[in-house]
C-alpha cells in the first residue's frame, strides 16, 4: 500500500504547447497543461462539463517524450505524484503551487493525429 500514497492518474488533452527547457546540467524538463474534464446531468437534465487544469511537469527521458511527441490537443495518460512548492513574489507575497510531477505518459488518440 505504500506504493499509493501520493499516486496520480489522469487522461486529459493537452492545453498549450509543452515548454522545454534544457537545463544547464544537461537535463531536461517539460511543462504543460493538461484539461480533464467530468461530465454530468444538471436539475434540468442538462449535460454539463466541469473542466479541471492541472500543470504537469515532467523530468529526463519522459521530458524528452514530451518535447518529440506531445502537442497542444492531444490526449494523454499521466501517471506521476503531487508535488507542491512555495516561491516569493516581488512584492514580497509567499505563493504556493501544486504540480503533478510525470513519471508515465501515456499517448492516446488515433495513430493519424499529428
Amino acid at each position: 500500500m505504500s506504493t499509493i500514497k501520493n499516486h496520480v492518474q489522469l487522461i486529459g488533452n493537452v492545453g498549450q504547447e509543452p515548454t522545454i527547457t534544457n537545463l544547464e546540467s544537461g537535463k531536461k524538463v517539460a511543462r504543460f497543461s493538461l484539461a480533464t474534464n467530468e461530465y454530468y446531468k444538471d436539475s434540468k437534465g442538462e449535460k454539463q462539463t466541469d473542466t479541471n487544469w492541472h500543470t504537469i511537469v515532467a523530468w529526463g527521458k519522459t521530458a524528452e517524450i514530451v518535447e518529440k511527441y506531445v502537442q497542444k490537443g492531444k490526449e494523454v495518460g499521466i501517471s506521476g505524484k503531487l508535488k507542491t512548492r512555495s516561491y516569493t513574489t516581488d512584492d514580497n507575497e509567499q505563493r504556493y503551487v501544486t504540480e503533478v510531477v510525470a513519471d508515465e505518459i501515456l499517448l492516446l488518440g488515433t495513430k493519424g493525429d499529428k
